[in-house]
């Protein structure tokens, strides 16, 4: 067994792996609340698996309701050391036809109201998103759609809107105006959230749609990107099995592991002893120093 931990967060349409031997669901309870479903937990070749149907198993949470907060805490206390998320978008860019699998590699966050930090009065940091993905993990993800049968892009920048309502025909025009090439619901705060707690996170992006920019399309229907959305998750499954398979066996260290080295602020002696405790997770290898 290698020392990779993966973390898959399932976005619309992947709620199960086929791949996953040894396969059984554990309960992680999180301070932060409650994560949107049990985590299964099983391996794939050499690595370690845990894998969090991000809306449910059944998909019965809305994506402004997300417990972005509990999911990651919850992955990191089952010990992931990298996460792979996969999410459906609707398409901005000509170049990405439903069907296409793209790497995220920027973001622009849209979302209102989300909780978006673990951190608060008493204990503040500020981590850098400059990057916000990992790419390696995103690199091993573009090859792996390949290995499956799959086309994959590499590297678009995702607009995260709060939803659950699609696009109006103008805000996909004023979206696509300012550089963005794909929309979710979902990536938003939980890549913020993933450097927080010092894993490196990369986003797979699954197209099901063109969202609502086309003057000549009817814009965006339900039953449609269902329909796409079950075609992709076939082959989101076969991804996710040749994106363990192809992970070296040694794990080689990542800056992102220390992500909160130089960001946080407060000073030991003014650090909320409370909010220590809810970070012991997240911000373990801090917490033990202080």
């Amino acid at each position: 067994m290698s020392d990779w931990t993966i973390g898959i967060i399932g976005g619309s349409g992947l709620y199960q792996i086929d791949a996953l031997e040894d396969a059984q669901w554990i309960s992680v309870s999180s301070p932060w609340g409650e994560p949107s479903d049990e985590i299964l937990c099983g391996t794939i070749g050499h690595v370690r698996v845990r894998f969090l149907p991000r809306h449910g198993r059944g998909h019965r949470i809305l994506p402004s309701s997300l417990n972005g907060r509990a999911n990651i805490d919850a992955l990191k206390r089952a010990g992931c050391t990298d996460i792979l998320a996969i999410s459906a978008v609707g398409s901005l860019s000509e170049d990405l036809p439903p069907g296409r699998f793209v790497t995220v590699d920027q973001f622009i966050d849209n979302t209102k109201g989300r909780q978006s930090t673990f951190f608060d009065n008493g204990f503040v940091a500020h981590v850098s998103m400059t990057e916000p993905v990992c790419p390696r993990l995103s690199k091993h993800a573009a090859k792996a759609v390949a290995k499956a049968g799959g086309e994959c892009s590499d590297g678009a920048t995702y607009l995260a809107m709060e939803g659950p309502q699609f696009s109006s025909r103008a805000e996909s025009k004023l979206y696509r105006h300012c550089g963005a090439e794909v929309i979710g619901m979902t990536a938003m705060p939980e890549a913020k959230l993933a450097r927080e707690a010092e894993l490196p996170y990369a986003l797979l992006a699954m197209v099901t749609d063109w969202d609502s920019w086309r003057d000549d399309e009817m814009g965006v229907e339900i039953t449609r990107i269902i329909e796409q959305m079950n075609r992709n998750s076939a082959l989101a499954r076969k991804t996710v099995e040749a994106f363990c398979m192809s992970l070296p066996k040694k794990r080689n260290p990542s800056p992102i592991d220390h992500a909160l080295s130089d960001a946080v602020i407060t000073a030991p002696e003014q650090r909320d002893p409370e909010m220590l405790v809810k970070l012991d997770a997240v911000a373990g290898r801090l917490v033990r120093q202080a």
